[in-house]
Protein backbone atom coordinates (compact mmCIF):
# COMPACT_ATOMS: atom_id res chain seq x y z
CA UNK A 1 0.00 0.00 0.00
CA UNK A 2 3.00 2.33 0.92
CA UNK A 3 4.66 1.86 -2.23
CA UNK A 4 1.72 1.94 -4.09
CA UNK A 5 0.75 5.19 -3.12
CA UNK A 6 4.68 6.53 -3.47
CA UNK A 7 4.47 5.35 -7.01
CA UNK A 8 1.30 7.67 -7.38
CA UNK A 9 2.15 10.94 -5.98
CA UNK A 10 6.34 10.77 -5.72
CA UNK A 11 6.41 12.47 -2.82
CA UNK A 12 7.01 11.51 0.79
CA UNK A 13 4.98 14.44 1.81
CA UNK A 14 1.92 13.43 0.00
CA UNK A 15 2.06 9.95 0.65
CA UNK A 16 2.03 10.40 3.96
CA UNK A 17 -0.76 13.31 4.16
CA UNK A 18 -2.95 10.67 2.25
CA UNK A 19 -1.96 7.62 3.85
CA UNK A 20 -2.28 9.60 7.51
CA UNK A 21 1.12 8.46 8.86
CA UNK A 22 4.07 10.54 9.66
CA UNK A 23 6.83 11.78 6.95
CA UNK A 24 9.07 9.72 9.15
CA UNK A 25 7.18 6.75 8.94
CA UNK A 26 6.63 6.65 5.34
CA UNK A 27 10.15 7.43 4.74
CA UNK A 28 11.60 4.72 6.80
CA UNK A 29 9.16 2.08 4.38
CA UNK A 30 10.70 3.68 1.59
CA UNK A 31 14.38 2.74 2.45
CA UNK A 32 12.86 -0.66 3.60
CA UNK A 33 11.39 -1.36 -0.43
CA UNK A 34 15.08 -0.05 -1.78
CA UNK A 35 16.44 -2.02 0.86
CA UNK A 36 14.23 -5.38 -0.01
CA UNK A 37 13.61 -4.78 -4.44
CA UNK A 38 17.22 -3.54 -4.52
CA UNK A 39 16.23 -0.56 -6.64
CA UNK A 40 16.04 3.21 -5.21
CA UNK A 41 12.49 3.36 -7.00
CA UNK A 42 12.06 7.56 -6.59
CA UNK A 43 15.45 8.73 -7.37
CA UNK A 44 15.53 13.32 -7.51
CA UNK A 45 15.61 14.77 -11.06
CA UNK A 46 15.80 18.43 -11.46
CA UNK A 47 13.96 19.50 -8.34
CA UNK A 48 11.25 17.05 -7.87
CA UNK A 49 11.39 13.14 -7.69
CA UNK A 50 10.92 10.64 -10.55
CA UNK A 51 10.28 6.78 -11.14
CA UNK A 52 13.16 4.83 -11.98
CA UNK A 53 12.58 2.03 -14.91
CA UNK A 54 11.96 -1.20 -11.77
CA UNK A 55 9.23 1.56 -10.10
CA UNK A 56 7.87 2.26 -13.56
CA UNK A 57 7.53 -1.38 -14.08
CA UNK A 58 5.73 -1.90 -11.24
CA UNK A 59 3.36 0.82 -10.86
CA UNK A 60 1.04 -0.21 -13.08
CA UNK A 61 0.46 -4.11 -11.26
CA UNK A 62 -0.04 -1.98 -8.33
CA UNK A 63 -2.77 0.50 -9.36
CA UNK A 64 -4.99 -2.25 -10.80
CA UNK A 65 -3.90 -3.77 -7.03
CA UNK A 66 -5.01 -0.84 -5.10
CA UNK A 67 -8.31 -0.81 -7.74
CA UNK A 68 -8.90 -4.23 -6.70
CA UNK A 69 -8.71 -3.84 -3.43
CA UNK A 70 -10.57 -0.42 -2.76
CA UNK A 71 -13.29 -2.39 -4.49
CA UNK A 72 -12.82 -5.28 -1.99
CA UNK A 73 -13.14 -3.32 0.55
CA UNK A 74 -16.81 -1.40 -0.47
CA UNK A 75 -19.18 -2.59 1.89
CA UNK A 76 -21.44 -4.37 0.10
CA UNK A 77 -25.21 -2.33 -0.45
CA UNK A 78 -27.60 -4.50 2.00
CA UNK A 79 -31.04 -5.29 0.44
CA UNK A 80 -33.15 -8.01 2.61
CA UNK A 81 -35.35 -8.85 -0.15
CA UNK A 82 -32.08 -10.83 -1.36
CA UNK A 83 -31.52 -11.97 2.10
CA UNK A 84 -30.91 -15.53 2.27
CA UNK A 85 -30.18 -16.65 5.27
CA UNK A 86 -30.73 -19.28 8.30
CA UNK A 87 -31.05 -16.98 11.27
CA UNK A 88 -30.48 -18.95 15.05
CA UNK A 89 -32.60 -16.87 18.00
CA UNK A 90 -32.07 -18.57 21.54
CA UNK A 91 -35.29 -17.66 23.26
CA UNK A 92 -38.37 -18.97 25.52
CA UNK A 93 -41.86 -19.68 24.48
CA UNK A 94 -42.80 -16.26 25.71
CA UNK A 95 -40.52 -14.32 23.25
CA UNK A 96 -41.64 -16.67 20.71
CA UNK A 97 -45.33 -15.15 21.60
CA UNK A 98 -44.37 -11.67 21.93
CA UNK A 99 -41.85 -10.89 19.91
CA UNK A 100 -41.09 -13.74 16.89
CA UNK A 101 -44.68 -14.42 16.18
CA UNK A 102 -45.33 -11.07 15.52
CA UNK A 103 -42.37 -10.51 13.79
CA UNK A 104 -43.46 -13.12 10.88
CA UNK A 105 -45.56 -11.10 8.66
CA UNK A 106 -42.74 -8.40 8.31
CA UNK A 107 -40.30 -10.94 7.72
CA UNK A 108 -42.18 -12.30 5.34
CA UNK A 109 -42.63 -9.26 3.06
CA UNK A 110 -38.95 -7.74 3.41
CA UNK A 111 -36.93 -10.90 3.52
CA UNK A 112 -39.02 -13.92 2.07
CA UNK A 113 -35.76 -16.24 1.76
CA UNK A 114 -34.90 -15.76 5.67
CA UNK A 115 -35.11 -18.19 7.94
CA UNK A 116 -35.88 -18.06 11.50
CA UNK A 117 -34.64 -20.97 13.94
CA UNK A 118 -35.78 -20.67 17.67
CA UNK A 119 -33.08 -22.74 20.03
CA UNK A 120 -33.91 -22.81 23.49
CA UNK A 121 -31.86 -21.65 26.38
CA UNK A 122 -29.08 -23.25 27.42
CA UNK A 123 -26.52 -22.96 29.63
CA UNK A 124 -23.84 -22.64 26.86
CA UNK A 125 -25.86 -20.02 24.79
CA UNK A 126 -23.63 -16.94 25.35
CA UNK A 127 -20.66 -19.24 24.26
CA UNK A 128 -22.63 -19.93 21.06
CA UNK A 129 -23.24 -17.05 20.49
CA UNK A 130 -19.57 -15.73 20.53
CA UNK A 131 -19.04 -18.89 18.07
CA UNK A 132 -21.74 -18.03 15.91
CA UNK A 133 -23.85 -20.96 16.48
CA UNK A 134 -26.45 -18.25 17.82
CA UNK A 135 -27.33 -14.77 15.92
CA UNK A 136 -29.40 -13.50 18.79
CA UNK A 137 -30.86 -13.65 21.86
CA UNK A 138 -33.85 -11.98 23.37
CA UNK A 139 -34.09 -12.52 27.06
CA UNK A 140 -35.65 -10.53 30.26
CA UNK A 141 -32.24 -11.12 31.59
CA UNK A 142 -30.05 -8.08 32.43
CA UNK A 143 -27.14 -7.85 29.34
CA UNK A 144 -24.30 -9.95 30.57
CA UNK A 145 -21.17 -7.73 30.46
CA UNK A 146 -19.19 -10.22 28.07
CA UNK A 147 -22.07 -10.64 25.09
CA UNK A 148 -21.46 -7.56 23.75
CA UNK A 149 -24.36 -5.42 22.84
CA UNK A 150 -27.91 -5.53 23.72
CA UNK A 151 -31.31 -3.66 22.67
CA UNK A 152 -33.99 -3.22 25.02
CA UNK A 153 -37.14 -4.06 22.98
CA UNK A 154 -39.94 -3.08 25.45
CA UNK A 155 -40.26 -2.98 28.95
CA UNK A 156 -42.98 -5.78 30.49
CA UNK A 157 -45.68 -6.05 33.60
CA UNK A 158 -47.45 -9.39 35.14
CA UNK A 159 -50.42 -10.31 35.36
CA UNK A 160 -52.97 -12.69 36.86
CA UNK A 161 -54.95 -15.50 34.79
CA UNK A 162 -57.96 -16.80 36.22
CA UNK A 163 -61.14 -18.88 35.61
CA UNK A 164 -64.13 -16.96 34.70
CA UNK A 165 -66.50 -16.17 38.07
CA UNK A 166 -63.29 -17.14 40.00
CA UNK A 167 -63.47 -15.19 43.63
CA UNK A 168 -60.48 -12.86 42.42
CA UNK A 169 -62.32 -11.42 39.40
CA UNK A 170 -64.47 -9.56 42.30
CA UNK A 171 -61.21 -7.19 43.25
CA UNK A 172 -62.39 -4.97 39.99
CA UNK A 173 -59.89 -4.04 37.50
CA UNK A 174 -57.16 -3.04 39.95
CA UNK A 175 -54.27 -4.77 40.89
CA UNK A 176 -54.80 -7.82 43.11
CA UNK A 177 -53.92 -7.43 46.62
CA UNK A 178 -50.95 -9.46 47.51
CA UNK A 179 -52.89 -11.00 50.77
CA UNK A 180 -55.86 -11.90 48.32
CA UNK A 181 -53.34 -13.12 45.44
CA UNK A 182 -51.35 -15.66 48.34
CA UNK A 183 -54.48 -17.22 49.19
CA UNK A 184 -55.33 -19.51 46.14
CA UNK A 185 -53.25 -22.17 45.17
CA UNK A 186 -50.90 -21.29 42.15
CA UNK A 187 -49.38 -22.85 39.07
CA UNK A 188 -45.98 -22.04 38.70
CA UNK A 189 -43.52 -21.14 35.48
CA UNK A 190 -39.96 -22.32 35.85
CA UNK A 191 -38.04 -21.04 32.64
CA UNK A 192 -34.41 -21.78 31.40
CA UNK A 193 -31.77 -24.49 32.59
CA UNK A 194 -31.98 -22.99 36.28
CA UNK A 195 -35.64 -22.64 36.41
CA UNK A 196 -35.69 -18.99 37.00
CA UNK A 197 -39.27 -18.10 38.79
CA UNK A 198 -39.63 -14.32 38.91
CA UNK A 199 -42.94 -14.45 40.83
CA UNK A 200 -41.11 -16.66 43.78
CA UNK A 201 -38.08 -13.80 43.31
CA UNK A 202 -40.02 -11.03 44.19
CA UNK A 203 -42.20 -12.56 47.17
CA UNK A 204 -38.97 -14.01 48.62
CA UNK A 205 -38.38 -10.07 48.83
CA UNK A 206 -40.41 -10.23 51.01
CA UNK A 207 -40.29 -12.68 53.17
CA UNK A 208 -43.48 -14.83 51.79
CA UNK A 209 -44.25 -17.52 49.34
CA UNK A 210 -47.01 -18.61 47.24
CA UNK A 211 -48.71 -22.29 47.73
CA UNK A 212 -47.83 -24.05 44.13
CA UNK A 213 -49.84 -26.75 43.30
CA UNK A 214 -48.23 -27.41 39.75
CA UNK A 215 -45.01 -26.54 38.25
CA UNK A 216 -44.01 -26.45 34.84
CA UNK A 217 -41.19 -25.22 32.38
CA UNK A 218 -43.27 -23.57 29.87
CA UNK A 219 -45.70 -20.71 29.64
CA UNK A 220 -47.83 -22.53 26.90
CA UNK A 221 -48.46 -25.41 29.22
CA UNK A 222 -49.51 -23.47 32.70
CA UNK A 223 -53.04 -22.06 30.66
CA UNK A 224 -54.66 -25.31 30.50
CA UNK A 225 -54.15 -26.24 34.59
CA UNK A 226 -56.68 -23.22 35.61
CA UNK A 227 -59.49 -23.48 33.58
CA UNK A 228 -61.48 -25.89 35.59
CA UNK A 229 -59.68 -25.32 39.40
CA UNK A 230 -58.91 -22.25 41.26
CA UNK A 231 -55.54 -22.40 41.23
CA UNK A 232 -54.25 -18.59 39.52
CA UNK A 233 -51.41 -18.16 37.27
CA UNK A 234 -48.85 -15.26 36.81
CA UNK A 235 -47.06 -14.21 33.99
CA UNK A 236 -45.81 -11.39 31.49
CA UNK A 237 -48.80 -9.63 30.93
CA UNK A 238 -48.43 -9.66 26.82
CA UNK A 239 -48.54 -13.70 27.58
CA UNK A 240 -51.38 -13.54 30.07
CA UNK A 241 -53.28 -11.15 27.98
CA UNK A 242 -52.90 -13.84 24.50
CA UNK A 243 -54.00 -16.67 26.56
CA UNK A 244 -56.81 -15.30 28.49
CA UNK A 245 -58.41 -14.18 25.17
CA UNK A 246 -57.08 -17.76 23.73
CA UNK A 247 -58.63 -20.15 26.47
CA UNK A 248 -61.67 -17.95 27.54
CA UNK A 249 -59.77 -16.91 30.85
CA UNK A 250 -60.48 -13.51 33.34
CA UNK A 251 -57.00 -11.45 33.35
CA UNK A 252 -56.10 -8.45 36.30
CA UNK A 253 -52.94 -6.68 37.10
CA UNK A 254 -50.32 -8.72 39.12
CA UNK A 255 -50.05 -7.15 42.75
CA UNK A 256 -47.98 -4.39 42.57
CA UNK A 257 -44.62 -5.59 44.53
CA UNK A 258 -44.24 -8.37 41.75
CA UNK A 259 -42.23 -6.37 39.42
CA UNK A 260 -41.86 -6.22 35.77
CA UNK A 261 -38.88 -6.46 33.76
CA UNK A 262 -36.99 -5.40 30.58
CA UNK A 263 -36.78 -7.61 27.39
CA UNK A 264 -33.36 -7.26 25.15
CA UNK A 265 -32.24 -8.29 22.25
CA UNK A 266 -28.50 -9.50 22.79
CA UNK A 267 -25.59 -10.01 19.79
CA UNK A 268 -21.97 -10.72 19.85
CA UNK A 269 -19.55 -7.89 19.32
CA UNK A 270 -18.81 -10.03 15.93
CA UNK A 271 -22.10 -9.31 14.59
CA UNK A 272 -22.17 -5.04 15.17
CA UNK A 273 -21.63 -4.29 11.53
CA UNK A 274 -23.01 -7.52 9.82
CA UNK A 275 -25.85 -5.30 8.25
CA UNK A 276 -28.26 -8.72 8.10
CA UNK A 277 -28.20 -9.10 11.58
CA UNK A 278 -28.21 -5.68 12.25
CA UNK A 279 -31.55 -5.91 9.92
CA UNK A 280 -32.71 -8.53 12.39
CA UNK A 281 -32.58 -6.78 15.37
CA UNK A 282 -34.10 -3.73 14.08
CA UNK A 283 -37.21 -6.08 13.07
CA UNK A 284 -37.13 -7.31 16.28
CA UNK A 285 -37.45 -3.82 18.09
CA UNK A 286 -40.37 -3.10 15.76
CA UNK A 287 -42.39 -6.38 16.34
CA UNK A 288 -45.51 -5.19 17.72
CA UNK A 289 -45.66 -5.42 21.25
CA UNK A 290 -48.43 -3.16 22.68
CA UNK A 291 -47.40 -1.35 24.03
CA UNK A 292 -46.12 1.33 21.53
CA UNK A 293 -42.50 1.32 23.30
CA UNK A 294 -39.97 2.90 21.73
CA UNK A 295 -36.60 0.83 21.68
CA UNK A 296 -33.70 1.81 22.94
CA UNK A 297 -30.95 3.07 21.06
CA UNK A 298 -28.28 -0.11 20.43
CA UNK A 299 -25.93 0.30 23.38
CA UNK A 300 -22.92 -1.13 24.54
CA UNK A 301 -23.62 -4.20 27.50
CA UNK A 302 -21.33 -2.59 29.65
CA UNK A 303 -23.64 0.74 29.78
CA UNK A 304 -26.82 -1.23 30.04
CA UNK A 305 -25.03 -2.50 33.26
CA UNK A 306 -24.26 0.66 34.73
CA UNK A 307 -27.46 1.93 33.77
CA UNK A 308 -29.54 -0.79 34.61
CA UNK A 309 -31.00 -2.78 37.74
CA UNK A 310 -29.12 -5.09 40.07
CA UNK A 311 -28.81 -8.32 38.19
CA UNK A 312 -30.86 -11.12 38.42
CA UNK A 313 -30.95 -14.55 36.79
CA UNK A 314 -32.68 -14.33 32.84
CA UNK A 315 -36.09 -15.19 32.07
Amino acid sequence: MILAVLLQTRSITRAAKRLGMSQPTVSRALGQLRQTLADPLLVRSGGKMTLTQRAVELARPLESWMATTSTLLQPTAFAPAALDRRFVIASSDYGVLSVIHPLLPAIRDEAPDCRIEVSAYSEDMFQKLASGEIDVIITGFEPDLSVGYARRLFAETHSVILRHGHPLVSVGSGSVPLDQYLAWPHIAVSVGTEGYDHVAFCLAELNVERQVLVRVPYFYAAPDLIGTSDAILTMPTRAAAHFARLHGLSCLPAPGQISGFDYWALMHERSVRDPATQWLIDMLSSAPSGDGAVPDRLVDAREVRLEGSPVEPAR
